[in-house]
């Protein structure tokens, strides 16, 4: 199994043992200019939308909000979710969303990568662009 796929299971398995509540809020923000259609989400998640006209879509999932994102918006558990992108990843070569550890970790990354695209357990600040609250 290769490392980043050993690293994104275990973040999985993390997430879906933590004891945490449920955020009240999340928040689903692109890279500064991205303005995704907050149906899109799902498939941008799912690896089945990839691009937004001629921008590569660059999905990021946050370890600390996974649970509430997976319930919320995709509407399945964390087992479901590895398993679609187990067969995704064999079936069509399209790896997962790579895990961010927390909202921090997840504005940075959207920030400085066009395209990017990720949830948060508080309300992003400045330099993106929030697409949907649930």
């Amino acid at each position: 199994m290769q490392p980043k796929y050993t690293l994104w299971i275990f973040s999985l398995l993390l997430a879906t043992t933590c004891s945490a509540a449920l955020a009240d809020n999340l928040y689903l923000a692109c890279h500064a200019g991205v303005s995704l259609a907050a149906a899109d989400v799902r498939d941008m998640f799912l690896g089945e939308k990839q691009f937004l006209n001629t921008i590569r879509l660059v999905p990021v999932d946050n370890v600390a909000a996974q649970p509430a994102f997976l319930e919320k918006v995709l509407k399945m558990n964390a087992i479901k979710y590895s398993t679609t992108w187990a067969k995704k990843s064999f079936r069509d070569g399209v790896n997962p969303p790579a895990a961010m550890a927390n909202d921090a970790a997840v504005l940075d990354f959207i920030r400085r990568t066009p395209g990017g695209c990720g949830y948060f357990a508080s309300e992003p600040l400045d330099g993106v662009t929030v697409i949907d609250k649930y």
